[in-house]
């Protein structure tokens, strides 16, 4: 049966490979668990419902990816659109966690429509390669900021806006204690380095009394608080376009990016750098994201970190599969969840922002209309704490830059009606 589902004689690959690697890529990505009630819950979310959300999202997506396009990727709540839900369209814009919930729908419906009607690959063409690059990496910053102030190292200061806070701290310390950790075992290939980190600062964080241990185990908590809880209606309004589509786009590239670079370590890519079966792979996204919502829980995307699971051998869906077992195997350790306090995650925040920042390095920094968009675009998100603001502001000094320096000729129509749609919604709104 798995030799017909997955075909794995002919991805040269058996079912204990396929396990291990899904094993592989379970534990690089698990972080998600306590990371994502940490954020959401900050929204007054219920966090056992969201970690049961998290779970269930997580499985269902991983699921629907191994079986409806054989690929070795897995599915979870995306980091970076976590963020943007909680600190930008709850705690930024005053909207509730339901009407934000309908907006991640109503973005899901879209990127379906755009998968089903091949609208994606003209989208994703039209937005420059380097503009997508800022993007990564200003998501990354916003996500450092947060970092940061979970763990009490960035304060707020009447006079410079943001100062150094108490170093001295408990949550501090334990906090640069997990960074440093998390980069020592990295440099050191050692499989579930973010995961582990997080194991130890919140054992150590009991031990010495910071925190409070709430046990390890116990039947999943009650889904009920999030479940259906959307507000479709609300998330209608016309304000809140811009974050429907940031949803969207962050999502878009997101996936993009991840499916190409995952499918490219995999051997999976034809020569002529097509990649086989990605519409499949973009509905069996969009899909998911779509039952994350319902659920209770941020945009579900691929993860970047499947690639752990390919470097292990994984090379078909039954990897994903595993992965999708092994989320439902963690509704369990719900107790554990709510024992990790924000200053243990706060470092594996930091990290992943270091990996979204790496874009940079691709950037042609010689062409100041280049240049200055991409600065712009990573340096807003943070500092407006908003990734949609740091979007519009980096589609908005593209098309100027691009005008005003005599190379109109090098924007395309979807650019600049983006551009120009971003002015009105600033405008306006």
């Amino acid at each position: 049966m798995l030799e017909r589902l997955f075909q794995l004689k002919a991805h040269n690959t058996n079912v204990r490979t396929e396990i291990l690697a899904g094993v592989t890529t379970f534990l690089t990505m698990a972080y998600i668990l306590f990371v994502n009630p940490s954020i959401l819950g900050e929204t007054g979310m219920d966090k056992g419902a969201v970690f049961v959300a998290t779970c269930l999202a997580a499985a269902f997506g991983s699921a629907v990816m191994g079986l409806i396009a054989n690929y070795p990727i897995a599915l979870a709540p995306g980091m970076g659109l976590n963020a943007f839900f909680t600190y930008t369209v709850v705690m930024g814009m005053g909207h509730t966690w339901q009407v934000a919930l309908g907006a991640v729908f109503l973005s899901a419906c879209l990127f379906f429509l755009l998968s089903l009607f091949k609208i994606r690959e003209w989208i994703i063409n039209s937005i420059p390669l380097e503009l997508r690059s800022a993007i990564a990496a200003g998501i990354g910053l916003f996500l450092a900021l947060i970092a940061l102030q979970n763990a009490g190292i960035v304060a707020a200061n009447p006079a410079t806006m943001v100062g150094l806070g108490d170093l001295g701290s408990p949550a501090a310390l334990l906090a640069i204690l997990g960074f440093f950790l998390i980069i020592g075992l990295e440099a050191l290939r050692v499989t579930g380095a973010v995961l582990i980190s997080i194991l130890v600062v919140t054992g150590l964080s009991i031990l010495l009394g910071v925190s409070q241990f709430g046990g390890l185990v116990s039947m999943p908590p009650s889904l009920a608080p999030t479940f259906l809880q959307l507000d479709i209606a609300g998330a209608l309004d016309v304000g809140l376009i811009s974050v429907i589509f940031a949803f969207l786009f962050v999502d878009l590239f997101d996936n993009s990016g991840t499916l190409i670079a995952v499918a490219k370590k995999a051997g999976l890519m034809r020569k002529d750098g097509h990649l086989p079966k990605m519409g499949r792979a973009l509905i069996a996204d969009s899909t998911a994201a779509l039952g994350g919502s319902l659920l209770g829980t941020s945009t579900t995307t691929s993860y970047i970190e499947s690639a752990a699971g390919v470097s292990a051998g994984g090379r078909t869906g039954l990897t994903a599969i595993v992965v999708s077992v092994l989320f439902l195997f963690a509704l369990f350790f719900a107790p554990l969840a709510g024992s990790v306090p924000a200053f243990a995650t706060a470092p594996a925040l930091l990290f992943v922002a270091v990996l979204m920042a790496s874009g940079m390095a691709e950037i042609e920094w010689s062409d100041i209309t280049v240049a200055a968009p991409v600065v712009v675009t990573a340096l807003a998100m943070p500092l407006t704490y908003s990734i949609a603001t740091g979007i519009a502001f980096g589609f908005i000094t593209w098309v100027a830059a691009k005008t005003l320096a005599g190379r109109f000729r090098e924007l395309n129509g979807m650019l600049v009606a983006l551009a120009v749609f971003c002015v009105i919604k600033l405008a306006l709104f």
